[in-house]
């Protein structure tokens, strides 16, 4: 009986919500298959691009992923050291486990060093989530996302201008798939424990009568000056309804050094990460959602929660286009919380096969591609 060996890598905490509703169909596929169809046999690798509880085994826990079959241990550092310690290690478990797939997810450096190992040794590379773009090269996340999909084999896309992104590019159109979006994937699994978990009553946060903030990118976080401005914005929306910020370590630190404490009167609320449930339950029950994050603004916009993004431009032009995401600035960040707030609760769409079957469908062309 043929078998199909197939590593999946995850690096950091955004991919567990990508390779978790896979490693699930795969094991479903497996246990239903008929008696001639090949049966998978797959490896969780885990890179450690993450490698604290917080951003990283906490999530395994939280999805119900089984532990990684392999942990490379690569762990922090600069954007080179992190990609060569990725490069030698996993060259050797390809080398070892000559699989006849590799599936990555994202954007990560993980991501990108996975697909080059394979691309030198002659393994196949599917990448989920392929065909993002933001159109800036400054944006390390940018860098990773062309090369994977430059070198990959099958071009997994959650939306329909993903796919004409590749085109443009040169990609084939044999090679590009579009499956959705398997973060919702995830989202749906997960909703029905997000909602039990009790975070609106534990923070006191009244549904649709709040604004969830997440912020971890340097531009926004690592300026002083910035970060302090950024602050005095957060401080005067608090005056017209609570802001909940999620912190980032790193965030945090900064603000210490800025000696910055929230005005007892004010009701600025800052609280150290969450997981990935309490994050949903805040997402779909915000009146806005103020963020950086590729993967809450795709979460607002299957909430439809009004979401404004502060930055300058976006991978995922398609939350804008059903209506739910706008870009923002600190410039403009005051205004445009106003003109939210003076419209609908709930706004936009959910673009196509945003249905939590993308894991289904993946895996149907890896086998149909095999």
């Amino acid at each position: 009986m043929k078998r199909i060996r197939m590593i999946v890598v995850a690096g950091a905490r955004p991919n567990f919500m990508k390779v978790g509703p896979l490693i699930k169909r795969i094991a479903e596929y497996n246990e239903s298959r008929e008696h001639r169809a090949p049966k998978i046999d797959v490896r969780l690798v885990h890179t450690g691009q993450h490698y604290d509880d917080n951003m990283s085994e906490i999530f395994f826990r939280e999805l119900g992923i089984p532990e990684p079959d392999i942990n490379l241990g690569v762990g922090s550092g600069t954007h080179a050291v992190q990609t060569a310690g990725i490069l030698t290690s996993f060259e050797a478990v390809c080398l070892r486990e000559r699989p006849d797939w590799v599936v990555v997810v994202g954007d990560v450096n993980s991501t990108m060093a996975c697909t080059l190992v394979c691309a030198k040794i002659g393994i196949r590379v599917a990448h989920i989530e392929a065909g993002l773009r933001s159109f800036d090269r400054t944006m390390p996340e940018e860098i990773n996302r062309l090369v994977t999909d430059a070198l990959a084999d099958l071009l997994l896309t959650p939306s329909e201008d993903a796919g004409e992104n590749l085109i443009r590019e040169g990609v084939s159109r044999k090679k590009i798939r579009f499956v959705g979006n398997i973060m919702i994937d995830s989202l749906k699994e997960n909703l029905s424990k997000a909602r039990s978990l009790g975070i609106m009553e534990r923070l006191e946060l009244e549904p649709a009568r709040f604004v969830y903030v997440t912020l971890h990118r340097p531009d926004n976080v690592d300026d002083k000056p910035k970060l302090s401005k950024l602050m005095a914005r957060l401080e005067e929306i608090a005056e017209r309804l609570p802001v909940a910020f999620s912190v980032h370590p790193r965030t945090r630190k900064m603000l210490q050094e800025l000696h910055f404490v929230p005005s007892a009167a004010q009701r600025l609320l800052l609280f150290e990460p969450v997981g990935y449930h309490a994050s949903l339950s805040l997402a779909e029950n915000a009146r806005i959602v103020l963020t950086d994050s590729g993967g809450l603004q795709e979460e607002a916009t299957f909430f439809r929660t009004p979401c404004l993004t502060l930055r300058p431009n976006t991978e995922r032009p398609i939350t804008i286009a059903v209506g739910s995401n706008r870009l923002t600035k600190l410039e403009t960040l005051l205004e445009d919380i106003r003109d939210i707030l003076s419209g609908p609760e709930k706004m936009g769409q959910i673009p196509p096969l945003w249905d939590g079957r993308t894991a289904e469908r993946a895996l149907l062309e890896l086998l149909n591609s095999t």
